[in-house]
């Protein structure tokens, strides 16, 4: 019975120790990107929910022999990762037309989950900041997109969209992406500041582009946090701020342009004949925000400006994003 008790223990503190070192020093967050919060309107990208956990990895975790595995990286230069889950609604203007519409987007849902890697480095007078997105998922009627909006447009007691029908085919996806920015600290007046420039890739049968981008921060704190929040078609970002460091906030604004070489949302299917309009190649966005952070919690909010993304579109896309993040 003795014996039955030790190993019972032995059993519950290796089950202790696997939890600690996956679960400990976390932080989870849920990102909200809707129409509704900057336009009121409903259409193109319509809505995304992703959640999300970041946490530093241990010296035995997974990730860092991933790490050690991939060109440019190593084990002891990963300093966070993260694991997602996420959804995006893809609609033409008109949801209350039934037939197709050929000169807006096609409907789409999508559904991925996915791993970051995150690399920090000081440099002098700059920070560096790299990040690795690798990302599997599916588009088509299994994403889930026309029951998902159906359900909250009945919830709310709004109309049904009409034209789901025509939504693209199923097609399995994935992607990679990389980023780098860099980050040089500031004053404006008794305010910290930091700006700097990013670049990034991505490959893959949903997105294949090159984008750079010019980001600032201004606030109090800026030493206890990262960056700014990405938004879609970026598939992640480092959410990171320091637990229990009194009320720190910042403001931020970033412009970036993308030349894309292929986006199946707007291409349509791969492998089959589907709906799909004129691509434009030179997509920029403009994105404004704000965050606020107080012992084990953050709030964003953050509003994006897109010019057309393809020729038949009629006016510039907004949408807003909120991301509620905590540690745990």
């Amino acid at each position: 019975m003795k014996g039955l008790i030790l190993a019972r223990s032995g059993v519950v503190m290796a089950l202790t120790a696997i939890s600690t070192s996956v679960w400990a020093n976390g932080i989870l967050t849920l990102k909200s990107e809707n129409d509704l919060f900057a336009s009121g309107g409903d259409g193109h990208y319509t809505n995304g929910v992703e959640l999300d956990w970041s946490f530093e990895p241990s010296a035995d975790h997974w990730t860092r022999a991933l790490a050690d595995r991939l060109p440019g990286w190593s084990a002891s230069s990963l300093d966070g990762a993260a694991y997602r889950l996420g959804q995006q609604i893809y609609t033409p203007e008109d949801i209350d037309e039934r037939r197709l519409i050929e000169d807006d987007r096609p409907y789409a849902g999508v559904l991925y989950a996915g791993l970051s890697l995150f690399d920090d480095e000081r440099l002098p007078g700059w920070r560096r900041t790299t990040g690795l997105y690798l990302d599997v998922g599916l588009v088509g009627p299994g994403a889930g997109g026309h029951t998902v909006q159906n359900n909250f447009h009945h919830l709310i007691g709004s109309d049904e969209p009409e034209g789901w029908h025509n939504q693209l085919h199923n097609e399995p996806f994935a992607n990679v992406a990389y980023e780098t920015a860099w980050w040089k600290p500031g004053q404006i007046g008794a305010l910290e500041a930091e700006y700097g420039p990013s670049v990034g890739v991505a490959v893959g049968n949903l997105y294949t582009y090159a984008s750079s981008g010019l980001g600032l921060r201004v606030g109090q704190g800026l030493d206890k946090s990262f960056g700014i929040p990405a938004v879609a078609p970026a598939q992640g970002s480092r959410v990171f701020f320091t637990e229990n460091s009194g009320f720190n906030w910042y403001l931020f604004a970033n412009l970036e342009g993308r030349f894309i070489a292929h986006n199946m949302l707007l291409d349509g299917n791969t492998f089959e004949d589907s709906h799909s309009v004129d691509r434009r190649p030179w997509v920029g966005d403009g994105q404004l925000g704000a965050a606020f952070s107080w012992d084990r919690w953050q709030l964003t909010f953050s509003t994006v400006w897109r010019t057309h993304e393809f020729e038949e579109q009629d006016d510039s896309d907004q949408f807003g994003s909120i991301t509620v993040s905590t540690w745990l």
